[in-house]
C-alpha cells in the first residue's frame, strides 16, 4: 500500500495567518517560528490556532516570550494531561511537578536522536520547551521528520517496516525494566501520515527480526531519519519557547557548549498508538536447541506473546 502523499509544504513562502500570527519557515523539512503573540494568558482559541500550524511545522518555536513557571504550565494544560520526568527530579526547589528543569550540570545533555519517553506505553504527545538560559556559543538543538523519512524510503522497505514491531525500554534512564512494544510505523492520529517510530536512544530490538537482522535495520533505520534533509537545527535565545510533536518529531541536543545551558519543560501525555498494519509475522524465534546467544531472545519470546495477547 502506498503511504500518503507528502505534503508540498517545504516550498511555501513565509506568511500570516488568519489569526494574525506571523509564521516563518525554517527548514524544508520541517519547523517554523512564530511572533505576534504572547503565550502567558493564552485563551483556548489562540492554543487551538497554534496546534493547527503545529500540525503543518512538527516543531515551532517562539521566540522572546520568557514565560512564568504558572505560564508555562498554562500553556501546556491547553493541550492535555502534564507529567513530569518518570526518572529524573528538578534540581531547583518549589518548582511545580508538571515542569521538568534540565541543565548540563543535572542529567546531562540529549545527545542521541530520540522522542521523548518512547519507552512508555503511551509516550509523550507533545512537549514544551522554555530556554531559561541559552549557551552563548553551542547547544542548538536538531528535529527530524520521521514522517518523511518513511515516505521516501524504497517500497519494499517500506512495506516491510508497515508489518513490524519494536521493543523500547528506559534503560537510558535507569529504568531497565519498563520497556513496551510499539510499532515500527505508526499512524498520526490527526493527519493520518504514516511515520517511522523507531529511535537510537530507547528503541532496543525489532521483536520479529533475529538478533542480528534488527540490529541491521534498526541501524539503518536511525541513520536515516537523522539524514540532514529530514532536519531543522535552531539556534537557541534566552526566552525562547519550542513546541513540538513527539507523534511526528525526533530531536538532538549538539553537546558542543561549556556553559551552563538551562532549560524548563512541561510534557503534554500521549494517546494510545496506532499502527500502520497489524503485525504480520510472529516473534522471532530461534531454530535449533539452547546455545549462548537463546537469552537475547527470551526477552523477545516473551515480549511477543503479550504484543500478541489479546485487549
Amino acid at each position: 500500500m502506498a503511504p500518503p502523499a507528502s505534503p508540498s509544504d517545504a516550498s511555501r513562502p513565509e506568511y500570516t495567518t488568519p489569526e494574525g500570527f506571523e509564521v516563518r519557515r525554517l527548514a524544508g523539512a520541517l519547523g517554523a517560528e512564530v511572533r505576534g503573540l504572547r503565550l502567558g494568558g493564552l485563551d483556548g482559541e489562540g492554543a487551538a490556532a497554534i496546534e493547527r500550524i503545529l500540525l503543518d511545522h512538527h516543531v515551532l518555536f517562539f521566540p522572546e516570550q520568557s514565560p512564568t513557571v504558572e505560564e508555562h504550565v498554562a500553556f501546556g494544560r491547553h493541550y492535555g494531561e502534564l507529567e513530569g520526568h518518570p526518572h529524573l527530579r528538578n534540581p531547583t526547589e518549589g518548582l511545580p511537578p508538571e515542569i521538568f528543569e534540565l541543565s548540563a550540570q543535572h542529567g546531562g545533555v540529549a545527545d542521541e536522536w530520540h522522542s521523548d519517553l518512547t519507552c512508555l506505553e503511551r509516550p509523550a504527545r507533545y512537549s514544551i520547551l522554555h530556554m531559561v538560559r541559552a549557551a552563548s556559543v553551542g547547544g542548538d538543538t536538531m528535529w527530524a521528520n520521521p514522517a518523511m523519512a518513511y515516505d521516501e524510503l524504497s517500497p519494499p522497505i517500506r512495506d516491510l517496516c508497515d508489518g513490524l514491531t519494536a521493543i523500547h525500554d528506559g534503560e537510558p534512564h535507569g529504568l531497565d525494566d519498563l520497556k513496551t512494544v510499539h510499532p515500527v510505523v505508526r499512524v498520526h492520529p490527526e493527519t493520518g501520515r504514516r511515520v517511522l517510530f523507531v529511535n537510537e536512544h530507547f528503541t532496543r530490538r525489532i521483536v520479529e527480526l533475529s538478533r542480528d537482522e534488527s540490529t541491521l535495520l534498526l541501524g539503518y533505520l536511525t541513520r536515516w531519519i537523522a539524514n540532514p534533509r529530514f532536519t531543522v537545527r535552531y539556534r537557541w535565545q534566552s526566552g525562547t519557547v519550542a513546541l513540538w510533536d513527539n507523534r511526528t518529531t525526533q530531536h538532538f541536543v549538539l553537546n558542543d557548549f561549556a556553559e551552563e545551558r538551562v532549560i524548563q519543560r512541561v510534557t503534554v501525555m500521549g494517546d494510545r498508538i496506532t499502527a500502520a498494519v497489524p503485525p504480520r509475522w510472529p516473534a522471532y524465534r530461534r531454530v535449533g536447541g539452547p546455545s549462548d546467544t537463546s537469552r537475547h531472545e527470551a526477552e523477545v519470546a516473551a515480549l511477543g506473546r503479550d504484543r500478541d495477547r489479546p485487549a
